[in-house]
């Protein structure tokens, strides 16, 4: 025994089919060269070549960013011209004053109730497709009942229907309720939109988890209510939260159905950014990209809040299953 053991200490992790013959003794430590160790030319060559591939499609994407922060910094008469400049060698901020200060039209929106209108609706949509969508999906993933496999089918085909082809049906609906230029008839919009998706995706979330682990905390003296939210809630954060950015995106960037419903002080701010562009006027791309930038910051500033809680909230889940 002491043999074996003593082999197997300087194997390694050698299997125990390399240790022992048939008849169970020990044979001799088959030892690797160091060159059998090294990766061979052809993995290197693919890591290389792989790697070289990552940061091109990183550059790719990066790059229209950063032109547009760039552009954004850079002076109106200087923009337009036969030799652009990577860097923002005249930097100004003139471009982000007039950003800010711009109507959209006499009368109309400006950027800080843009971001009042588009902050307000997204996150009343955020909310309630999270509350509607976690319920329809805790009872798609543990309820049968009739027509149960129709409805995930038909969540699905709704989600690829797409909405510029019913924009005469939900303008005569919205029109019909009185809800025409204002933040909840356009949450109403958003909401339908969003939620078949967040349904379908959630509910691939809650069907990963088993449903043991609520029984076996039953059998500990847990209620089936405190089972599920002691246990099964927690290990669902990661999907609330990757279905939460996704809510939080289409809603914050959605455009047509929102210059289509809404008007004067009322405009998110993509319609309000359109106003930029003028048949009788020069469009201003500097104000132009100083505006997407500003756009972008409260989307920037909410993933990275959320990308720490998606990060916990997955080591947690593992955790605690």
């Amino acid at each position: 025994m002491s043999t074996q053991i003593n082999a197997g200490t300087q194997l390694g992790t050698i299997g125990v089919d390399e240790i022992l013959e048939d008849g169970g003794k020990p044979l001799a430590p088959k030892r690797r060269s160091i060159e059998a160790r090294r990766p061979s030319s052809k993995r290197i060559v693919t890591r290389t070549l792989l790697n070289i591939a990552a940061f091109i499609v990183f550059i790719c994407s990066v790059f229209p960013v950063y032109w547009m922060i760039n552009m954004s910094l850079t002076p109106s008469n200087k923009i337009i011209s036969r030799t652009p400049s990577l860097l923002p060698l005249e930097m100004t901020f003139k471009n982000y004053v007039t950003a800010w200060t711009r109507e959209a039209a006499p009368g109309q929106t400006d950027f800080p109730h843009g971001l009042m209108t588009s902050t307000i609706v997204t996150v009343g949509v955020l909310i309630a497709t999270l509350l509607f969508a976690f319920l329809a999906s805790v009872a798609l993933a543990r309820f049968a009942f009739r027509g149960r496999r129709l409805f995930i089918v038909s969540v699905l085909v709704i989600q690829m229907i797409p909405g510029e082809a019913m924009m005469f049906t939900i303008y005569g609906m919205i029109d019909d309720w009185r809800l025409m230029n204002t933040m909840l008839g356009l949450g109403i919009v958003y909401l339908a939109s969003v939620i078949p998706f967040t349904i379908w995706t959630l509910r691939g979330f809650v069907a990963g988890v088993p449903a043991d682990l609520e029984e076996a905390a039953m059998i500990d003296g847990c209620t089936k209510s405190q089972a599920f939210w002691k246990v099964t809630f927690p290990l669902l954060a990661p999907g609330l939260v990757a279905t939460g950015i996704f809510a939080f995106i289409q809603a914050w960037n959605e455009f047509t159905m929102a210059l289509l419903l809404m008007k004067g002080y009322n405009l998110t701010l993509p319609t309000w950014l359109n106003s930029f562009q003028s048949a009788t006027e020069a469009t201003n791309w500097g104000a132009v990209m100083a505006g997407a930038t500003l756009i972008s910051i409260p989307v920037v500033i909410f993933f990275l809040i959320v990308q720490g809680r998606m990060t916990g909230g997955l080591v947690a889940g593992a955790v605690k299953g």
